[in-house]
């Protein structure tokens, strides 16, 4: 074997007298590459592990909120099912009044604002309010002499917030400005 190193000593053969076996600081030495290289083999497996669960955590995760992105109206839709039931059941009377029809109707509009309620939404009904462009969207100014300037007069469509944040402005009519 021929080193390359043209400061190492050589003995008469090329070789380097250091290299010889049974030195012991050569045996040291290998030992402790051989320590070393057996350490670095557990981190590059413990590193081939981790890495192997922060993918297994990732896909789970993943997976985890796909299924809360399918399932996120489970809650409100199985709360709307008694709403369903009720337009179904008033549907199927064939006879009655107009009083107890109108009464059904109120009644499950009452279930369904509930639960609209429950879940963040909120109505907005600005009649005799002041005009706020941010939550109410004026189609008509009408002349109403009894209602102050820029005040809702009436209301044609309600609007909807849905946890602080506006859904829907509400379609309004304002008394004119004098």
């Amino acid at each position: 074997m021929h080193n390359s190193d043209p400061h190492a000593p050589h003995d008469a053969q090329g070789e380097n007298p250091d290299v010889e076996t049974g030195n012991p600081e050569i045996e040291t030495l290998k030992l402790q590459l051989s320590e070393q290289q057996a350490l670095n083999a557990e981190l590059r497996d413990a590193n081939l592990r981790e890495h192997a669960e922060l993918d297994n955590q990732r896909r789970r995760m993943q997976r985890d909120l796909d299924q809360a992105r399918r399932f996120a109206n489970e809650k409100l839709l199985n709360e709307l099912l008694p709403v369903y039931d009720g337009l179904e059941r008033g549907l199927a009377v064939e006879t009655g009044d107009v009083a107890s029809v109108r009464e059904g109707i109120s009644l499950t509009l009452k279930a369904l604002l509930k639960i609209a309620e429950n879940n963040g939404l909120v109505q907005i009904d600005p009649l005799g309010q002041v005009l706020d462009p941010e939550r109410h969207h004026a189609v008509s100014i009408v002349d109403a002499p009894d209602a102050a300037p820029n005040t809702v007069v009436s209301v044609l469509q309600k609007g909807y917030v849905l946890n602080d944040r506006l859904l829907r402005p509400a379609l309004v009519a304002v008394a004119k400005s004098e």
